[in-house]
C-alpha cells in the first residue's frame, strides 16, 4: 500500500485529502507545519509521494522541497505542491527545484488522487526497452536512454511525449503550453522554456531542438 505524506496546516483541507486518499487505498501520514515535517523527513519517514503546501508555519513548502531533493533517500520520490499560491514566480521556483506537479487551491480531491496515481505509475519499475537511443513508453509514463530509465517530472514527460509524437514538426511555445498545461493556464510562456531546459539536462543525447523565434522540435 503506497504511503502519501501530506504537509498541510489547514485542518479541513488536511482531513479531506487524507480521507480521499484512504478511500482510494493509500496509507496517509501528515504534518501540520514545516518544522514537524522536517523532523519526520530527517527521521526517515517512509513515503511514496509528498504533497506539500507552500505557505506553512515554520519552514515553508519550497524549503521542504529543497530538503527532500538534497536527501538521497527522497531525491527521486515524487513531490506535488498543493497551494493557494498561483503566481508564476512561485510555480517556476517549484519546478526549478524539481517539483513533479503543482496544484492550486481550490481543487478537486478526486482529481488530486488521480494526479497522484499518475505520478506513482511513472515511478514503477518497468522492463528496459532493448533498442538503443531515446524512447518513450507512453502507457507507463517512462522515458529511456540506451535502456536506462530517465526520471522525469509529469510536465517534462508530457512535453517529451508531445514532441516525439510530432517528428520533424516545430511546436510553438503557446501550443506546448495549451497541450501540456491546458487552455485555462494563464501563466507566462517562459514556463515552457524552464521545463525544456530541465528536460535537456537529464539526457546525454540531444532530444529537443530550439527553433529560434518559433518554438521547439523533437530531435529523436
Amino acid at each position: 500500500m503506497p504511503t502519501i505524506f501530506v504537509v498541510e496546516d489547514d485542518r479541513h483541507i488536511r482531513e479531506v485529502v487524507t480521507e480521499y486518499f484512504k478511500d482510494a487505498g493509500f496509507n496517509v501520514v501528515s504534518a501540520t507545519c514545516g518544522t514537524e515535517a522536517q523532523k519526520m523527513i530527517q527521521s526517515g519517514q517512509a513515503s511514496d509521494l509528498f504533497i506539500l503546501d507552500i505557505m506553512l508555519p515554520g519552514i515553508d513548502g519550497l524549503a521542504l522541497l529543497k530538503i527532500l531533493r538534497e536527501d538521497a533517500r527522497y531525491r527521486d520520490v515524487p513531490v506535488m505542491m498543493l497551494t493557494a499560491a498561483s503566481d508564476e514566480y512561485t510555480q517556476l521556483q517549484s519546478f526549478e527545484n524539481l517539483a513533479d506537479d503543482y496544484v492550486t487551491k481550490p481543487f478537486s480531491p478526486k482529481i488530486l488522487v488521480k494526479r497522484a496515481e499518475a505520478l506513482l505509475r511513472r515511478g514503477e519499475k518497468q522492463p528496459a526497452p532493448q533498442a538503443g537511443g531515446v524512447s518513450v513508453d507512453a502507457a507507463n509514463y517512462m522515458a529511456y536512454e540506451d535502456g536506462r530509465p530517465v526520471k522525469l517530472t509529469l510536465r517534462e514527460f508530457e512535453l517529451l511525449k508531445l514532441l516525439t509524437e510530432n517528428p520533424g514538426r516545430v511546436l510553438t511555445r503557446q501550443s506546448l503550453l495549451d497541450s501540456v498545461w491546458g487552455h485555462d493556464y494563464f501563466g507566462d510562456e517562459r514556463v515552457v522554456d524552464v521545463h525544456i531546459k530541465n528536460l535537456r539536462k537529464k539526457f546525454r543525447t540531444s532530444v529537443i531542438e530550439t527553433v529560434t523565434g518559433v518554438g521547439y522540435r523533437g530531435a529523436i
